[in-house]
């Protein structure tokens, strides 16, 4: 196998049949791009309606367990069955859209500013990555891969463990404090979920140069937007953390 993905999301293994894409339409660097400013547009529409439904005054917490439980789901078909993507991704921008809207909604109600702050340093933190990524300053090497992929399955179990444990009432010390070492946990969790942009650039780049299919262009724009949303959160989480010590 020619690399590998450390984002979850995307397997390089779904470009070890090239033979079955003869005659084909192949995937391209700037079609990815252009799904993923789309996927991320929907995404976007969808998180506003929910955040103006939330300050008009109504409930919107049926709709973040909705569309965090339908999301998932339609991510793991995407993740599994690439084929699937033209039509699953924009379903699970809608249903991230509305879990991203009613959680960015109940921040911003707590810590007025924190999300136009978080949306900022998420952009500014893709854009720093392109361009280092395009200049070759990162290279995603096989042992770079592997690093970020083992990092990222051991915050996702972490995350698991902390949920299962809440059930009992039982909370991972520091995790969710806002404490300088609680504080520390979270910047490196950032940290981790920005690493996980390289390997979605590499991924894409990499598809492009093997002639993948041109469906790819979804899968490869739908790990982007994984990969942003996850960074995003982690950065609201650190600035309400940040906010709360004052």
């Amino acid at each position: 196998m020619i690399g590998r993905s450390g984002n979850p999301t995307l397997r390089d293994s779904s470009f070890d049949r090239p033979d079955s894409y003869s005659g084909m339409q192949q995937m391209t660097i700037e079609g990815t791009v252009n799904k993923a400013f789309i996927t991320l547009i929907i995404l976007l529409g969808s998180a506003f309606s929910t955040w103006m439904l939330y300050f008009d005054g109504y409930s919107v917490g049926g709709m973040a367990v909705a569309g965090a439980i339908i999301g998932m789901i339609l991510a793991l078909i995407v993740s599994f069955v690439p084929r699937t993507s033209p039509y699953l991704v924009p379903l699970y921008a809608i249903a991230e859209g509305m879990f991203l809207g009613a959680i960015s909604a109940t921040y911003e109600t707590l810590y007025n500013g924190i999300i136009l702050q978080a949306a900022l340093l998420t952009m500014a933190v893709f854009l720093a990555l392109l361009l280092a990524y395009k200049t070759r300053l990162i290279k995603a090497t096989e042992n770079f891969k592997l690093g970020v992929f083992a990092a990222t399955a051991g915050v996702a179990l972490v995350y698991l463990a902390s949920f299962i444990l809440g059930f009992f009432g039982i909370n991972i010390p520091y995790l969710h404090s806002n404490d300088w070492i609680g504080i520390g946990i979270s910047l490196v969790i950032v940290v981790i979920a920005a690493l996980n942009l390289v390997l979605d650039f590499d991924f894409i780049e990499n598809g492009a140069q093997r002639g993948a299919p041109k469906y790819m262009e979804w899968y490869g724009a739908f790990g982007l937007i994984v990969a942003l949303v996850w960074l995003y959160l982690e950065l609201v989480r650190l600035l309400a953390k940040l906010a709360s010590r004052d």
